[in-house]
């Protein structure tokens, strides 16, 4: 009968109890209701109706045409909690077991064997009908069906109950039902072995995938088993594990019973594989998981594992294996992405126990700063669950004190014996075992920015440098070697966009992994990579003459604002790098004419270059730079708001002090009058600002001679000369 309706060009259902006598069919409001309650929905043999046609269509009982199950499919789900793909015409196989026979929970038969027999479609299977054998033989029937028709006909012998002790917690899980649909597709063919490679970033989710994938289809196999592939010596204790799981269920099992599980492990992964590679044995599940560290021929470490010694010989089964190597080629891939805000915001929430954050603007902040990985939105979840700090306050405490906050997190028990400040640490050891460049590589993009890292920028290094970063740079072939490595072990992502670009796409790292590198990598502040990284970025701003100039000063911003906070915070050793000074202060004065939208954060990074300049008693060039500053603000804000706006009064307070400090009267006065101005109206006349510059007017009225005494504060030498200044330097 499922065959019959499938094969039926378009099915009509005729709903008597679904009326639409005044308002007609367009008002669903008026025969919503009583289309979510009709009694044709509870009906068993509507279920085939329902799912097997192409095109159905529904009317109510005056003929009006209510619309297809492709419109009404929002409400039919409500009703019936049939999943909108299997309406939609996908194959019902892809669906679990469970879920299909949920289906039929509500409904109702006149004949109670028909109870089972409505769902022989559902499951593709054979039987034939025997009324009067009642519904529960009915029922045992079905399901012997359905085992042998997923399991084969001697699953029986080979079924092993799930055993959830040897499976990570994965409660609060966020589905990833792209991956999870990706995984059962490749997986779900039985005739040959099927294997499926999880690949990703340590804790983005790669084991939590495979428990939630092996816990929804686990009907489907005979026998689903743990392994931890971390290193041979694990591999051999999960194998002695398997035996002992198979042994309780099927003491009979000769192949393993003759074995001494404790004194002979090689043995036992021996049998166990032989087990598994009974013809007859075909139905089961294998997850090697944290398969972190796999044996090449680059791969000098001699822990390192050769999966193929524990993979069962026979072409059958299937196979699930999570891993951060790229290295890995024993199945199709799938990469594990990192997750969407709304997902990260789920996470957070049951977590933490804090509910309604969905448009709170602290906890989405929050959330994109840990960038959609599991394990920090977890991390951040599990301790805000115990203390009352808002979400705010633990990004602050995430952005200044990230070591500390990691260290005295509760641990979570999806993530066995793992903490975000723990998790990479392994990875890290073996990437500096195998290629030294990649690990030191890798340490120096702390005091970069964690996006677009490429060749051209690092290629600055000279003689005084050390010998790695001269030898990393003298081709591209070197630095390709070692940043592959760093994207083999999933700690750094190539850009991989597909629009054409007139320079070399770069290197990325997730932001909590920059995190890592820049508080345990560089626990101990490396002034020498400080001043490398800012050598390299103030030698690649390009001159304004030079073809895409624009696009390659775009691209060095980033870089660029990192540098300016080491500089200002006197984390570099500046001492023959003022030209450096220069040709950040050209980048961003550039950029501020270019993007309306960043002008004033790039404007405030001028000034505080221009505060050490003059700081350090370069004056010439902290003139230069007060002034780009000074016309940033005028630029962006007009003459009329620059005088209201806090940090170009403080520009202009400084501006004031370096005339006066170079014996320029005048231009001081000017200066100093602008300053006051403003601050009398966004601070007050009493304010300390204010105070600071009428002490300063005072001064310069004391030290002037008798011939300037009297003059009015905004002398028209002094402005003369600032216009000339200005032309001066504009020019």
């Amino acid at each position: 009968m499922f065959r019959w309706y499938q094969n039926g060009a378009r099915c009509y259902v005729y709903l008597s109890d679904v009326s639409t006598p005044d308002t007609g069919v367009d008002d669903q409001r008026a025969w919503g209701k009583a289309f979510r309650k009709s009694r044709w929905f509870t009906r068993g043999w509507t279920l085939q109706e329902l799912i097997a046609p192409r095109l159905v269509d529904f009317f109510s009982s005056e003929g009006g045409r209510l619309g297809s199950k492709f419109s009404l499919e929002s409400k039919i789900y409500v009703i019936t909690g049939i999943a909108n793909k299997a309406l939609r015409g996908d194959a019902l196989s892809n669906l679990g077991i469970k879920e299909r026979r949920s289906w039929a929970e509500h409904h109702n038969t006149t004949i109670e064997e028909d109870e089972a027999y409505c769902l022989i479609g559902i499951f593709d299977i054979s039987m034939v009908p025997n009324y009067g054998e009642g519904r529960d033989q009915a029922f045992r029937r079905l399901e012997d069906k359905i085992h042998r028709m997923y399991k084969g006909v001697d699953f029986e012998q080979f079924t092993v109950g799930l055993n959830l002790a040897s499976f990570p917690e994965a409660t609060q899980f966020v589905a990833r039902e792209r991956e999870l649909s990706k995984m059962h597709e490749l997986l779900q063919n039985h005739s040959s072995r099927s294997c499926v490679i999880l690949h990703g970033l340590g804790g983005i989710g790669k084991t939590q995938l495979a428990t939630t994938y092996a816990r929804r289809h686990k009907e489907k196999y005979t026998a689903i088993f743990w392994l931890n592939a971390n290193d041979e010596d694990s591999l051999k204790l999960s194998f002695r594990d398997v035996a002992q799981q198979v042994l309780r269920h099927h003491p009979s099992t000769t192949v393993l019973s003759s074995v001494e599980q404790d004194k002979d492990l090689d043995q036992v992964v021996s049998v166990v594989k032989d087990w598994l590679d009974s013809p007859r044995n075909t139905q089961w599940l294998i997850i090697y998981d944290n398969f972190d560290n796999p044996k090449t021929s680059s791969n000098p470490d001699d822990s390192a594992v050769d999966i193929r010694q524990f993979l069962p010989r026979s072409d059958h089964g299937s196979i699930i294996i999570t891993t951060r190597s790229a290295q890995v080629r024993q199945g199709i891939r799938i990469d594990v992405q990192k997750l969407d805000v709304k997902e990260g915001l789920e996470i957070v929430s049951n977590m933490s126990g804090r509910k309604g954050i969905e448009k709170d603007p602290d906890a989405i902040a929050l959330v994109k700063e840990l960038d959609g990985l599991p394990l920090a939105l977890s991390t951040a979840g599990v301790y805000l669950e115990h203390v009352t700090t808002s979400f705010s306050d633990y990004l602050r405490l995430y952005r200044t004190s990230w070591l500390k906050l990691q260290t005295i997190s509760p641990l979570l028990d999806s993530y066995v014996d793992r903490t975000l400040h723990t998790t990479w640490q392994i990875t890290f050891d073996r990437i500096q075992q195998q290629n030294p460049a990649s690990a030191k590589l890798l340490k120096l993009w702390a005091y970069f920015h964690r996006e677009d890292l490429w060749f051209d920028l690092l290629r600055h290094a000279n003689s005084v440098d050390d010998e790695w970063i001269q030898k990393l740079t003298k081709d591209e072939l070197n630095f390709n070697e070692a940043i592959t490595l760093l994207c083999t072990f999933g700690l750094v992502d190539p850009d991989r966009s597909p629009q054409q670009q007139v320079e070399a796409r770069g290197y990325s790292v997730h932001s909590c992994v920059h995190s890592w590198i820049v508080f345990v990598l560089n626990k101990e502040w490396d002034k020498s990579l400080a001043r490398l990284a800012l050598t390299c970025v103030a030698s690649e701003v390009p001159d304004t003459n030079e073809k895409h100039w624009w696009l390659s000063q775009r691209r060095l911003l980033q870089h660029a604002t990192q540098q300016a906070f080491f500089i200002v915070d006197a984390k570099v050793d500046v001492d023959g790098l003022y030209w450096g000074f220069h040709n950040l202060g050209n980048l961003y004065s550039d950029q501020g004419k270019l993007v309306e939208a960043e002008k004033i954060s790039t404007l405030l990074t001028v000034n505080n270059l221009s505060n050490l300049y003059k700081d350090q008693g370069k004056l010439a060039e902290a003139e230069k730079m007060y002034l780009r500053a000074l016309q940033g603000y005028e630029n962006a804000l007009g003459l009329e708001l620059v005088s209201s706006y806090l940090p170009a009064l403080n520009t202009m307070f400084a501006f004031g002090d370096l005339f006066s400090q170079t014996d320029r009267k005048d231009m001081a006065r000017a200066m100093y009058n602008r300053a006051l101005s403003g601050y009398t109206i966004v601070q007050g006349p009493s304010s300390k600002r204010s105070r600071q510059v009428e002490d300063r007017l005072q001064a310069l009225q004391v030290a002037s001679t008798e011939s300037n005494v009297g003059q009015n504060e905004f002398t028209e030498p002094g402005v003369a000369n600032l216009r000339s200044l200005k032309r001066k330097f504009a020019s």
